[in-house]
């Protein structure tokens, strides 16, 4: 049976190993002791319920591959080394270790006991704190601010975006960005563009100490605690040097359409780390992994690949908490009106397992939009 081995257990990459798992030898690699659904991690700093319930087990993912817990060390061709298990050889290698991001918004640890920690910490700091500074005004640090202020409304936020506007980055419509300041300054929030940090205040993102800076423009911030919501980058650091030549200067890596990594026969990407343009989300990571599933498994039946894949119009959401309604709690902008065609889809069995999670996200969508407090998901996975 040909090998596949899957970096990164996020979206895409449980997507890709789940659609496999009949056709294929599955090794999934990740480095954390459970799944994280980031989707909802900044509700989880604010909302003890959902910070239980963004961490999924793998154990019951794969009936026949399995899942290694380990650092990937370095990819050399199609073999990877990880951490306490040694170099793994496959056929194929999927790379889907998506995008290194600052805590809250993500969380690195290997250990779930200590990211639950962490976010624990951070609820209750926010309990004791008066006054919060985020760093970065983009989608990101918009929808903390939402979160901090639904939940701890006595706080006051400060956020510092070092561009001269909101949402620096992506093709926003102007009337947008006034309408989100409008709904920050409602909510008491003051917004310093223009200007960025002298130096980062002395203390972790997330702890309670207050503290002064000063910014590059002369001003002097107090906070009691502070959040950073700039720096994503995408996680392709362990590439060996033959994958130089495809790397770009963000960490994005070359692919073709059928989402293979460009002069790397067998070696596919998927997700945030591929150089597609289009804007990284959750969705968008599944739909490239079911992409390559296909096409594996075209290859291993003796045909060529015939699934491909095109961009999708680029958008994204500003939630604002558990208690706005629409249409001013969440704002979706598509930079391009056409419809481009749909990646074909592999033959993926349902899964109690995948279906927990995309019934999680619809949850959380449906949330967003309704009045009054989180509905918490109860996880069959969790429950037994």
């Amino acid at each position: 049976m040909a090998r596949v081995t899957i970096v990164g257990g996020g979206y895409g990459g449980i997507t890709a190993a789940k659609a496999l798992d009949d056709v294929a030898e599955v090794t999934l690699v990740e480095q954390k002791d459970t799944f994280v659904s980031h989707a909802a991690a900044l509700r989880a700093a604010v909302d003890r319920d959902w910070a239980e319930k963004i961490f999924l087990p793998y154990d019951r993912l794969l009936t026949n591959g399995r899942v290694v817990h380990g650092t990937v060390l370095t990819v050399r061709g199609a073999t990877v080394e990880v951490s306490g298990h040694g170099q793994i050889e496959a056929d194929y290698l999927v790379l889907a270790t998506g995008t290194a991001y600052p805590f809250p918004a993500k969380h690195m640890e290997s250990s779930s006991v200590i990211a639950k920690a962490r976010i624990e910490r951070v609820h209750t700091n926010l309990e004791q704190s008066s006054r919060a500074l985020i760093v970065g005004a983009g989608a990101v640090g918009i929808e903390l601010a939402g979160e901090i202020t639904s939940a701890f409304p006595d706080v006051k936020v400060t956020m510092l975006e070092a561009a001269d506007r909101i949402l620096p980055a992506g093709d926003y419509k102007p009337e947008i960005r006034e309408a989100i300041s409008d709904q920050l300054a409602q909510r008491g929030v003051e917004i310093i563009t223009g200007d960025s940090l002298s130096f980062l205040p002395p203390v972790d993102v997330g702890v309670l100490s207050p503290f002064r800076v000063t910014t590059e423009n002369g001003r002097q911030l107090e906070a009691d605690m502070w959040f950073r919501a700039y720096g994503s980058a995408a996680a392709t650091g362990f590439l060996g040097e033959d994958y130089d030549e495809v790397r770009h200067y963000d960490g994005t890596i070359r692919v073709d359409e059928y989402l293979r990594v460009v002069d790397h026969p067998g070696v596919w990407a998927i997700g945030d780390i591929t150089d597609v343009r289009e804007s990284k989300r959750a969705d968008a990571a599944r739909a490239h992994a079911r992409v390559v599933a296909s096409n594996i498994a075209d290859i291993i039946a003796g045909r060529e690949p015939s699934a491909t894949t095109r961009p999708e119009p680029n958008g994204s959401s500003c939630p604002w908490g558990p208690t706005a309604a629409p249409p001013r709690s969440c704002v979706t902008v598509c930079a391009s009106s056409s419809a481009p065609r749909r990646p074909a889809r592999s033959k993926e069995r349902t899964s109690s397992w995948a279906s927990s999670v995309r019934s999680w996200e619809s949850i959380r969508r449906r949330d967003r939009a309704r009045r009054g407090p989180a509905t918490p998901f109860t996880c069959a996975l969790c429950e037994g």
